[in-house]
């Protein structure tokens, strides 16, 4: 969705036209998702959900174009994504042995689904081993789409220190030994020819 939707949508939603939110919604609920599985782990749906309620009964004091409003809903996942990790702390939860199948889906099901679904888990599960100042910064940069000056707003701090964690977290990540292992070519055969080819 191009700004200039998402600003004429969001103008609609601040009046109170709950489809405009909607489309809000479907346009930058993705981002914030992956954005907050790094920053909060499995709970990102549901800080996700409170985020959205948060956005949704503050809109109508907001003002500003959308990227003004990315760094307000940012800004607020980050928050809530805060908050989540207080209280995680504080109930610190028996970890379980033994995974239950999921009610009424056959456990091969979801195997395959969860294979289906490694991509993406995988990168955000490789960004999450970053430093957390280095894993928002890429996220809100690369996944986000903010800009420098928009994550500064974000994580509260300068241009200059976003520009360094997120260039340290590329570089981290471009030496990752999983990344440099899905790098190679199959059979391990990078930088050789095969005779005959």
């Amino acid at each position: 969705m191009s700004d200039d939707d998402l600003t004429s949508a969001l103008r609609a939603a601040v009046g109170g036209d709950e489809a405009a939110f909607a489309v809000i919604w479907r346009a930058l609920q993705p981002a914030v998702l992956r954005y907050l599985r790094v920053v909060c782990g499995d709970a990102a749906e549901d800080v996700a959900s409170e985020t959205w309620l948060q956005a949704a009964r503050d809109l109508s004091t907001f003002t500003g174009d959308a990227t003004a409003f990315r760094v307000w809903l940012f800004r607020i996942a980050r928050h809530r994504g805060i908050d989540e990790g207080r209280r995680a702390w504080r109930r610190r939860e028996e970890v379980r042995e033994q995974v239950e199948p999921i009610a009424g889906q056959p456990v091969r099901d979801v195997v395959h689904e969860v294979v289906e679904r490694s991509g993406t888990e995988w990168a955000l599960d490789v960004i999450s081993s970053l430093p957390r100042d280095q894993a928002e910064a890429v996220m809100l940069r690369a996944v986000a789409g903010l800009d420098v000056a928009a994550t500064a707003a974000v994580l509260g701090k300068r241009p200059g220190a976003v520009r360094i964690a997120a260039m340290r977290g590329l570089r981290r990540l471009a030496d990752h030994p999983q990344v440099r292992q899905r790098r190679e070519p199959a059979g391990g055969l990078s930088g050789t020819r095969l005779e005959g080819a």
